[in-house]
């Protein structure tokens, strides 16, 4: 379960973070282009969770989709390598090389995203769920829940040095390989659970039964979870996919893998210590408190300057963010009925991906825009995130209050 949270994390801060500054250094910098290729890759993403999470509850299968689909998946993580400017030109000559290159970037992302959540989102989050109960969720959420500040911190730590020196193919070819590595272990270390209960009706049916009225009538504590999820999505992606950029370009702090080192590692600490502790305080109650946590860690990131206060902030911030997605998620678990787990990984990325990629990034970009700050580089202006994302990220985080009073009020009668 470690070792393929942890890697399924490693492509994902790729994909998530690098690949942005991937396509900002070399391509464009626009931030158009990114929130383009974030919502894009979340709707591939989304159609793969649906479409592999119905599969695997029709099959029983876990373990087939998790090996097959994390050994394609670095492969496509690895062809990211062979994508520049200049070898578009060179294929091209009378083409727009920047514009074909970013197109090719955002489709390749796709398929990328495609196989990625097929095995990760899909096949292996609902296997968690298929050999997890109640009372461990909170631990095992808590421990899943920092794979992705542990695989920024590893990637910063061991390969930023690759992406600074502007040795993309080395970063991507290096990360394709761990993964499909990972893959053909996990044909060997999965197993799948015996007699798990199998979702019925055909294809179709398992396909879209959880987006029916009926589906929501009969779970309401599941969908305003999930429609807390979505707002809290929302809310860090407004900020997430410019965080690199923002400490690098604005606040130009050129120590920003010591930052985000130690912020991660905080983070990670401080949210594997509360894993005991959120079982025993109960998901639901524990959950407010780690919004609270997270909208101060916001709000502090706002007026942080330099590099210990962005640490301060940095930490306050990161370890409500990871308790927030410990805590939600463990809950959506105790809320999935067995015989739809992997279904309801469709679900999650359609609250928790999609509806976030599909509107953070955006509102990010417009706020970036709005704000109309500049660094020059080489002689030319370039558009910079400034501190007004993460004010944005707080003002929308204030509308995860109706769905979760709504939870607590319903669980309370």
């Amino acid at each position: 379960m470690i070792v393929l949270g942890f890697v399924g994390q490693l492509a994902w801060t790729v994909e998530n973070m690098y690949l942005n500054v991937f396509l900002y250094d070399t391509i464009t910098d626009d931030p158009t282009a990114i929130a383009t290729m974030v919502a894009a890759s979340a709707f591939t993403a989304t159609v793969a969770t649906l479409l592999v999470g119905a599969l695997s509850d029709r099959t029983g299968r876990r373990r087939a989709f998790i090996a097959a689909g994390y050994v394609l998946w670095g492969l496509a993580t690895a062809a990211f390598g062979l994508v520049t400017v200049d070898t578009v030109g060179s294929l091209a000559p009378a083409a727009n090389a920047v514009l074909i290159a970013m197109i090719a970037v955002i489709v390749l992302d796709c398929v990328m995203s495609f196989l990625g959540s097929g095995a990760n989102d899909a096949a292996f989050q609902a296997w968690v769920t298929d050999v997890t109960w109640p009372a461990v969720r909170g631990r095992v959420e808590s421990v899943l829940a920092i794979m992705p500040l542990v695989s920024m911190l590893a990637v910063f730590g061991a390969l930023d040095p690759l992406t600074r020196a502007g040795q993309w193919r080395e970063f991507f070819l290096l990360i394709g390989s761990v993964i499909t590595v990972v893959g053909v272990v996990a044909w060997f270390l999965v197993r799948d659970r015996p007699a798990l209960p199998r979702a019925r009706g055909g294809a179709l049916d398992a396909l879209f039964h959880g987006l029916r009225p009926s589906a929501m009538r009969a779970n309401p504590g599941l969908y305003l979870l999930l429609a807390a999820w979505a707002i809290w999505g929302v809310s860090t992606q407004i900020f997430l996919p410019y965080l690199i950029i923002y400490v690098q370009r604005y606040l130009q702090i050129e120590a920003y893998a010591v930052v985000l080192g130690v912020v991660l590692t905080g983070a990670s600490a401080v949210t594997v210590g509360c894993g005991r502790l959120i079982d025993r305080v109960g998901k639901r109650r524990f959950l407010l408190p780690a919004l609270g946590i997270y909208a101060v860690g916001l709000l502090a990131m706002w007026p942080a300057r330099g590099l210990v206060p962005v640490i301060a902030a940095g930490l306050v911030m990161m370890s409500g963010f990871m308790l927030v997605a410990a805590t939600i998620g463990a809950l959506v678990r105790d809320h999935t009925p067995p015989e739809h787990a992997g279904h309801v990984q469709g679900l999650r990325m359609v609250f928790a991906i999609l509806i976030p990629m599909l509107i953070g990034p955006y509102v990010g970009a417009l706020v970036i825009r709005g704000a109309d700050a500049y660094y020059e580089d080489l002689g030319v202006l370039r558009q910079v995130p400034t501190p007004a994302i993460f004010l944005a990220a707080a003002a929308v985080l204030l509308l995860i209050a109706l769905p979760v009073l709504a939870l607590r009020k319903r669980e309370a009668a």
